[in-house]
């Protein structure tokens, strides 16, 4: 089994600053919820208590999660990538050929756990990437999916 996760050096950095977040804001305001919840009373019908408690559960759930990431991470060295053919962590612009009037749109291919569509960001993962990666500018290429559909790749860059 491959446990490798495939992530960019500002996807490292931004898991770093959620742990710390987790660890030292967001644990320690829980800590005081607890205690304070704990001063109201009798606990088995204490809503605020089992409230912090679920908090509490979702905190160390997310900075064990984070950990896993963290100790399975592979940098993706973009420094590294080349521009004449697709790579993960490059950015990939394309026209979809599907469409009436095509426009350009622009991707970076990150690992799974960094996707964001919304912006720009898609998983190597998805049926898009995967028709891209090792493919050259000019190519045109099938998106495997219900409905296949092509993509010419205009620029490739870093």
């Amino acid at each position: 089994m491959d446990n490798k996760i495939l992530l960019t050096k500002e996807g490292i950095e931004k898991l770093k600053a959620e742990r710390d977040h987790l660890v030292n804001v967001d644990r320690v305001e829980n800590r005081d919820a607890l205690v304070l919840a704990r001063s109201q009373g009798d606990l088995s019908e204490n809503a605020d208590y089992d409230a912090a408690r679920d908090e509490q559960a979702r905190i160390e759930a997310r900075i064990k999660e984070i950990d896993q990431m963290l100790m399975h991470a592979e940098v993706i060295d973009e420094s590294e990538s080349q521009s004449d053919v697709v790579k993960l962590g490059n950015i990939v612009t394309i026209l979809d050929l599907s469409e009436e009037n095509p426009e350009e749109e622009s991707y970076r291919i990150v690992g799974s756990t960094e996707t964001d569509p919304l912006h720009g960001k898609i998983s190597n993962e998805s049926p898009l990437a995967k028709a891209m990666l090792d493919h050259k500018v000019g190519e045109v290429v099938t998106v495997g999916v219900a409905s296949p559909y092509d993509v010419k790749i205009v620029k490739i860059s870093i």
